[in-house]
């Protein structure tokens, strides 16, 4: 069982309170302490899955106070071994009232928004490190692209962060969330850009050799391209809703923008410009394709805002975003038809 433990700190007069989350049926195991430097102290452990209930249970129930603190990790292992519960068949009531705390998710299983959206906001900052890891990754996948050498193109998708600010852009569409998108917005363009300019100025210097397969393979555009590009979107999105580990599936995602992308530099530093051209359309496909699957898997997962109104937004917000990105897609689907 993949548990998280939440630990609650509060005066003392918040005991009560957290009595009430106590009998919410998302809780495995608890312990509680008392003391008089920092009050009342409740640690609970909750399958990673029920998360979301029992953490909108508390943000509701503690709405009026600021005067406490919430912090989830998650847990390795614990003894002794939590038992899963055999399924048992419900009964629906229909006169019984339902129960606000336990709407289900949409689909599958996946981690909580609050962890969903910590670790992906941490992932789209505009940091010195993220623009190092993007041209970094860029030089390596230039000259193993120039080499025609493989193993050296896969080893700069291993380092590229482009991952977390598709995914960001992705999640702040679903939840409606301004400030998110912007941040993912500028992450985004910024290690596209740089990647760009770093690949036109390997071109001028250097011999590009449109017959090696790293470049021949990404000038010729294909709609099988389309759903390679919606495969490796969902993937990223997957992987982060689950709890898996990005670092594989952030490759996949790399293999989708930064090749093509490397290879448009290059052919514009030299000057080649029908090649860039077909390069810069695969590029843009897969820019898009990943972030409509994103939204997309986002949606299916159930990710949501937990207030009523806000969930409203959220839902404007989608249906304005997936109309963009699939026009958008249908568009690219023509254009490619023909060339």
């Amino acid at each position: 069982m993949n548990l998280r433990q939440i630990e609650i700190v509060i005066p003392s007069d918040g005991k009560e309170v957290c009595a009430e989350l106590l009998s919410d049926d998302s809780v495995e195991h608890y312990w509680q302490e008392t003391s008089e430097e920092s009050g009342f102290m409740l640690k609970v452990l909750v399958d990673a899955t029920a998360t979301e209930q029992f953490l909108d249970k508390a943000e509701q129930l503690f709405n009026e106070r600021e005067d406490y603190r919430l912090v989830m990790t998650s847990v390795e292992a614990t003894l002794p071994r939590m038992e899963v519960a055999e399924e048992e068949e419900e009964t629906v009531d229909e006169q019984s009232t339902p129960n606000p705390w336990e709407e289900p998710l949409k689909q599958g299983i996946r981690v909580s928004r609050e962890e969903l959206y910590s670790d992906i906001s941490g992932a789209v900052k505009f940091t010195r490190v993220y623009m190092a890891l993007v041209v970094l990754s860029t030089i390596v996948a230039a000259l193993g692209i120039l080499r025609d050498n493989t193993a050296v193109v896969v080893g700069a998708m291993v380092i590229a962060p482009l991952l977390g600010p598709n995914v960001g852009l992705s999640l702040s569409s679903t939840l409606a969330d301004a400030d998110l998108g912007m941040e993912s917005l500028r992450s985004n363009i910024a290690g596209l850009v740089a990647a760009l300019a770093i690949s036109i100025s390997f071109g001028i210097v250097m011999t590009v050799d449109t017959e090696l397969y790293h470049i021949a393979s990404r000038t010729e555009v294909h709609l099988s391209d389309i759903a390679l590009a919606l495969a490796s979107g969902a993937a990223g999105v997957l992987a982060y809703t689950v709890g898996m580990s990005t670092a594989v599936i952030g490759v996949m995602v790399a293999v989708a923008l930064l090749p093509p992308l490397v290879v448009a530099g290059l052919l514009l530093g030299d000057m080649q410009w029908e090649l860039a051209y077909f390069a810069l359309l695969l590029t843009l496909t897969n820019v898009i394709c990943v972030n409509l699957a994103g939204v997309a898997t986002f949606i299916l997962q159930g990710v949501r805002p937990r207030t009523w109104y806000k969930t409203e937004r959220a839902k404007k917000v989608n249906r304005i975003v997936l109309t963009i990105w699939i026009s958008l897609v249908v568009v690219l689907a023509v254009v490619i038809y023909f060339a």
